[in-house]
């Protein structure tokens, strides 16, 4: 998993490396300002090498949770799963989380 923050932009990004992996395999959770990345992978591929049957399985959960900043709204959260590379893209701070300015009189 790597995350990376655009101060410009206002956007944090996270991309997961998730070879081989179906959007349905692949839930994303919201809970208690933590977004959970979570799925199974099963694999099972066989083939003929010179004369021998070769099997290969994988199998396995995964599960990765990164905090969220203070409210984020989960429709503000955008995903998308592409050649085995989910992105999963929010805003570094909300409107109503950002620092105000206040005159002094």
């Amino acid at each position: 998993m790597d995350v990376h923050e655009d101060a410009e932009k206002n956007l944090v990004t996270a991309t997961f490396e998730l070879p081989g992996l179906r959007k349905e395999d692949v839930n994303i959770d919201v809970h208690n300002n933590q977004l959970t990345v979570s799925g199974e992978t099963k694999q099972d591929a066989s083939r003929e090498e010179n004369g021998y049957a070769v099997r290969e399985r994988r199998y396995g959960k995964f599960s990765r949770t990164i905090p969220l900043p203070q409210g984020v709204k989960p429709e503000e959260i955008k995903a998308g799963l592409e050649n085995g590379i989910l992105t999963v893209t929010f805003p570094k701070t909300s409107a109503e989380a950002a620092p105000k300015k206040i005159t002094i009189s």
